[in-house]
C-alpha cells in the first residue's frame, strides 16, 4: 500500500508540474499575442497616415504649383500644340 502512496504521490507531482509549466506557457503566448496585436494597431495608423501624407503630396495643385515656381514649367503656346493620333497596325490612315 505504501509502494502505491508513493507512485500515486510522483505522479500526482508530475501532472502538477506538467499543469504549471502549460499554464506558463499559455500566460506567454496570450501577452505575446497581446503585444502583437498593438503593434498591428499601431501600424494600421501609421499606413493611414502614409496614405494621407502620399495623397497630399499627389494633389493637382502642389504638383502644379512644384512644376510653375520650382521647376520653371509652363503650359506651350496654342499654335505648338499638335495633336498625334495612334495608327493601329492593319488599319489602314484615318481620313
Amino acid at each position: 500500500m505504501v509502494r502505491l502512496n508513493l507512485f500515486l504521490l510522483a505522479l500526482l507531482t508530475v501532472c502538477a508540474l506538467g499543469l504549471v509549466t502549460s499554464q506558463h506557457k499559455a500566460r506567454k503566448l496570450f501577452a505575446e499575442a497581446e503585444r502583437e496585436q498593438e503593434r498591428a494597431r499601431t501600424l494600421e495608423v501609421e499606413f493611414g497616415q502614409l496614405q494621407l501624407e502620399a495623397s497630399t503630396w499627389a494633389t493637382h495643385t502642389r504638383v502644379a504649383h512644384i512644376a510653375t515656381q520650382v521647376l520653371r514649367m509652363r503650359a506651350p503656346d496654342a499654335k505648338r500644340i499638335r495633336i498625334v493620333t495612334r495608327e493601329v497596325p492593319g488599319e489602314g490612315r484615318r481620313q
